[in-house]
């Protein structure tokens, strides 16, 4: 279940942005961005996460067309006006938001979205979503276009996730989406204690990103989380930092490792997997379909990064 949302979906969401963008950022055509849409439902992917800015709705609109009631389509709005800078406050007025949520429902052929995120949100922004777009959010709500209200924190900017922890002391929030990663996992302590609480759905993002993707890349990130003190360089191997999750009875990739640890937290509903590649998809499905790591693996993680807050991954 999605959080109090009581929809029911799989624990592996497909995303339709990060590098890949279902492969439009490698010159995948639309409609084999639509196939590898199709093939994740086909795997039994109930949840997709899109947004405005990923230019992908409209794949995502052609690819559910015909089993738009078997998906829970989340979509996300940014706040600022579109070719500022999302940093800052150029806002979006409220009736200029709805007017957006109606574009996104022609892209993604549907009268309704299930969850509608504000996309993005840095702390300093927080208070202007919750005066002026709450209202909007709950008018699209009223009128039936929206089920539920969506916030996604904008997780390479905001590492030590300030903006979820204000927004996590109101109520209006149905489904968030944080960045969750071993590298830096103190959502679990400082975001999720607060969704399970209230009974808000958790979309993770940032569960495999640039970082995770290669070992050469994460052994460099740990490098430098030792210089700036962030990690203790008693608790790892220098010669192998992350070998130990490479043991033949852990783990067959650092992929497969870091997609194990984010389902398996608890608190954790829906793990976001994007790419480009059908091949790549199936792979991600199927790490996230294996068991937890090992208990004394998970201490081990905990005992390297359980106080590493300063990175996301990216």
């Amino acid at each position: 279940m999605l959080g109090r949302t009581g929809l029911e979906v799989g624990v592996a969401g497909l995303g339709c942005g990060g590098h890949s963008r279902l492969g439009q950022s490698y010159g995948r055509s639309f409609d084999q961005s639509v196939a590898l849409v199709r093939t994740a439902i086909g795997a039994g992917v109930t949840l997709i996460d899109t947004a405005a800015a990923y230019g992908t709705e409209e794949i995502v609109g052609a690819a559910v067309d015909g089993c738009r009631d078997e998906i829970v389509l989340s979509t996300k709005l940014g706040i600022v006006t579109p070719g500022t800078t999302p940093l800052g406050t150029d806002y979006i007025a409220g009736e200029d938001f709805v007017r957006l949520a109606e574009d996104s429902l022609r892209r993604l052929r549907t009268d309704h979205i299930d969850v509608l995120h504000l996309h993005g949100v840095m702390p300093g922004q927080y208070d202007y979503c919750r005066s002026e777009l709450v209202p909007a959010l709950l008018k699209l709500r009223e009128q039936g276009k929206i089920r539920y209200l969506g916030l996604t924190e904008r997780f390479i900017h905001d590492t030590r996730h300030e903006m979820l922890q204000t927004a996590l002391q109101d109520d209006h929030w149905d489904v968030v989406m944080t960045g969750f990663n071993f590298l830096n996992p103190s959502a679990r302590k400082s975001v999720l204690p607060l969704t399970r609480e209230k009974g808000v759905g958790t979309l993770v993002m940032f569960a495999v990103r640039r970082a995770l993707g290669s070992q050469d890349v994460a052994e460099e990130i740990m490098r430098d989380l030792i210089s700036a003190g962030d990690i203790d360089p008693d608790s790892v191997d220098p010669e192998n930092p992350l070998g130990f999750l490479l043991d033949p009875s852990v783990a067959a990739t650092i992929i497969e490792a870091a997609y194990r640890f984010c389902r398996h937290e608890p608190g954790l509903d829906v793990v976001l997997t994007g790419t480009g590649s059908r091949n790549h998809l199936r792979e991600n499905l199927a790490a996230l379909a294996l068991p937890a790591l090992p208990p004394d693996v998970l201490e081990r993680l905990e005992g390297i990064f359980g106080n590493v807050d300063s990175v996301s991954g990216n």
